[in-house]
């Protein structure tokens, strides 16, 4: 049902605002109106206040007339809208005529008794033209969003066109040609449904709207070398196989993205949210505490079969291979507690119950206590086994000596050893499979628990791509696209470890009540694809003095990353540029924090000057929407935006310079550490004191500009959400783009396909 985003009226029982933006457009009309119904509750009024009211109402009138000019605009474009637009538009504009001519002072009576003017003699008018204002300005926008979704639709028909053509495309000149278009296509498609996931209210839809984009992004790569390798070698069943297997997998995820968009319900719907030990030991409490309300709220056997229900859920952890024998134990003995706690609240209520207690006695009181007390503890044994085993195989696996190993068998010809090393790499993909299962158990929110399910998937996905990608290489050592083939799978793979340790970040915050489901997109930097200048830089790992060394340095890192957090966290827009970049630059941060205590996946300095050189570009990317902000700002305030935006610039340079900057030998490459993290403390330093400053101007602004002609503002949004197609549109925003430039940059390379 829609509901008012100040209120709880529900305006057409066939209307839900799903949208940020349509809630986001109404709220200065329901504060309008709210206004004007408010001011009916005293009849008489002074000239002043008779004269603001008049504003008001002809300022909702002629900002109707706009909205609906707009409105049947969009109806004359879209014909199949004509009639319910047309109809909507009518409505609002009578309602509007309603609300002006109720407020105008000329058609008002003087009282009797006083001669003061009396405005609003029809109140049942105002309240009845009010709610059918409301009602068809949502009605309106709902309909011009079905628009949105429209061209989405489209933009996907032409995206799976395109790709049932390269997928029987049999030459190199024809692929290309296809595959120039299919980029073009993918970079339209990613603007449309960024827009849409930032737009998106419900955050378990956001949450699969970005797995499915991810799949999109990493596919899109995958897509272009496993193509290339198939055409270059026709008769390889490894290579056929592996194309086969990207090609389903982007259909299945454009699918997907058309399923949130039209809330189809399909099959996988019910699979995306198994039954969680979280949900479980969160419904098991909430019952027990209910007792305290009400005795009969529940069955003793009803309580019995929920406990039953969450503790066979606990065995996912219990049955698995790779839980130690304490950590079963421990998991096995807290479950027989919890049991007891419950036998013994069962025991207590059903004594409550037969002297017809009204409400818990103390000896329920004493177990209810104990009872929570009991689940709360296995969860937290449970979080704990699962996030260990996480960061236990993050360690092993950041070495990635499996892909290694594959991609050197592979490039000798040897397919004993390329079997042998499959093997090692299937385990370890089980283990991984595995663990996101767990993590997913106590997640503790539900986008995380989509993001747990689709770490899960893409393991399981990728650990046999990267096998026949192997076996292909194998097959063909010579073949520069076949490595090149293994090379795009392999880093999907690195991509998703790095993504699963941010996930894990995420999930302690939560359990530990830092934060709640927001998930900054940070994608780690890959060797060789950001400093071109570094590839032949030999890797040095800190010893232990210098590790202790940086650990003060590191210490103050963390502790600006976490104050960046939270002062981000304390905006109202969460999707504004400024927000979602300082996040990435404190996610960064903490992984080099992380590499001051020797954790995490940043392993040696040169992935630590990797880092720093893509935290340095994020930097001069906040840069430029401080710019575009400071727009709006006055000359004294922006005088200050601008001053800390400079020193920003100049520190993002700095860190830039030095990243790239070689050099030889321990000491002068613990100096380069040393200067890049004092740096990187030095840029959030100067972030973290813009961000208080930035968000106190932006809710200021944002208040004054709160009128009813948003509606105007929210065309000019539906018309900027049209695709541009023009080469700077394909430099846009990361969250909207599939990898845009690493896209063009293989597209630059295909005329040397026939080279290789």
């Amino acid at each position: 049902m829609a509901s008012s985003p100040c209120g709880n009226s529900n305006f057409d029982s066939g209307l839900e605002i799903k949208t940020r933006s349509v809630e986001q457009t109404l709220i200065p009309l329901v504060s309008q109106i709210t206004t004007l119904i408010n001011h009916k509750d005293k009849p008489k009024k002074s000239e002043r206040t008779l004269a603001a009211i008049h504003r008001v109402g002809q300022a909702v009138s002629v900002a109707v007339g706009r909205f609906v000019a707009v409105g049947e605009a969009i109806a004359t474009e879209n014909q199949e809208l004509k009639d319910e637009m047309g109809q909507a538009c009518f409505e609002a504009r009578r309602a509007g005529d309603a609300i002006a001519q109720l407020t105008d002072v000329g058609s008002a009576v003087p009282s009797q008794s006083d001669g003061r003017v009396t405005v609003f003699s029809d109140r049942t008018g105002m309240v009845k033209a009010a709610r059918l204002l409301l009602s068809s300005v949502t009605k309106v926008l709902v309909l011009a969003d079905r628009i949105v979704i429209k061209q989405i639709i489209t933009s996907r028909n032409k995206v799976l066109v395109t790709l049932d053509h390269l997928e029987r495309v049999s030459t190199f000149q024809e692929f290309v040609q296809i595959f120039s278009q299919f980029g073009n296509e993918m970079v339209e498609f990613a603007h449309l449904t960024g827009d849409r996931q930032n737009d998106l209210k419900d955050e378990k839809k956001k949450a699969r709207m970005a797995a499915a984009r991810a799949v999109l992004e990493k596919c899109t790569m995958m897509l272009l070398t496993a193509s290339k390798t198939c055409l270059r070698h026709p008769d390889c069943e490894s290579a056929r196989i592996n194309k086969d297997a990207v090609f389903h997998r982007m259909r299945c995820a454009l699918e997907q993205v058309i399923e949130i968009v039209t809330e189809a319900r399909s099959c996988g719907e019910n699979k995306i949210l198994p039954a969680s030990i979280y949900n479980g030991i969160k419904d098991f409490k909430s019952s027990v505490e209910c007792l305290r309300e009400n005795l009969y709220s529940l069955s003793p056997q009803g309580m019995g079969s929920q406990l039953e229900a969450l503790v066979e859920r606990t065995e996912d952890f219990t049955d698995s291979a790779y839980t130690s024998h304490e950590q079963r134990q421990a998991i096995l003995g807290l479950c027989q507690l919890a049991r007891q706690d419950t036998q013994q609240l069962v025991h207590a209520w059903v004594e409550a119950q037969s002297v017809h207690a009204k409400e818990a006695t103390e000896d329920m009181e004493v177990a209810i206590l104990k009872t929570c007390q009991s689940v709360s503890d296995l969860r937290r044994e449970l979080h704990k086994v699962a996030v260990v085993r996480a960061s236990d195989l993050l360690k092993v696996h950041g070495e990635q000596l499996p892909l290694r190993a594959l991609k050197a068998a592979g490039a000798e010809g040897n397919l004993e050893a390329v079997a042998e090393y499959s093997h090692t790499l299937t385990e370890q993909k089980e283990q991984l499979v595995e663990t996101c299962r767990l993590l997913c158990h106590v997640s503790g929110t539900e986008p995380l628990e989509i993001t747990c399910i689709h770490a899960e998937e893409t393991f399981h996905v990728i650990g046999p791509q990267i096998i026949s990608a192997a076996q292909t290489l194998a097959l063909h050592p010579s073949s520069k696209i076949a490595k090149e083939n293994l090379e795009v799978f392999c880093e999907a793979w690195e991509s998703q470890l790095c993504d699963m340790a941010l996930l894990l970040r995420e999930i302690n915050d939560v359990f530990e009540g830092r934060r709640g489901d927001k998930r900054p997109y940070l994608s780690l930097p890959r060797p060789g694809k950001h400093s071109a200048n570094l590839k032949t830089a030999k890797a040095v790992k800190l010893d232990a003095e210098e590790q202790t060394s940086m650990a003060k340095l590191g210490l103050e890192l963390r502790l600006l990353s976490s104050d960046v957090d939270t002062e981000v966290e304390k905006w109202e827009e969460q999707e504004h540029d400024i927000v979602r970049q300082s996040q990435s630059l404190a996610s960064m941060a903490y992984n080099m924090h992380l590499f001051t205590r020797g954790e995490g996946l940043l392993k040696t300095t040169l992935d630590l000057f990797h880092q720093a050189e893509v935290l340095s570009e994020e930097g001069l990317q906040l840069c430029s929407s401080l710019r575009t902000f400071s727009t709006q700002l006055v000359d004294e305030e922006k005088s200050v935006v601008m001053t800390e935006m400079e020193k920003l610039v100049a520190l993002c340079q700095q860190l830039q310079m030095g990243a790239k900057t070689p050099v030889q030998g321990k000491t002068a490459t613990f100096q380069k550490v040393d200067s890049s993290i004092q740096t990187t403390r030095a840029i959030l330093t100067v972030v973290l004191s813009l961000l208080p400053f930035c968000n106190k101007l932006n809710r200021k602004y944002k208040s004054e500009r709160s009128s009813l002609g948003s509606p105007q503002d929210w065309r000019e949004r539906q018309d900027a959400s049209t695709p541009v197609k023009e080469e700077g549109a394909l430099n846009g925003k990361n969250s909207n783009g599939f990898g845009v430039k690493s896209l063009e940059q293989h597209m630059a390379s295909l005329n040397l396909l026939e080279s290789k």
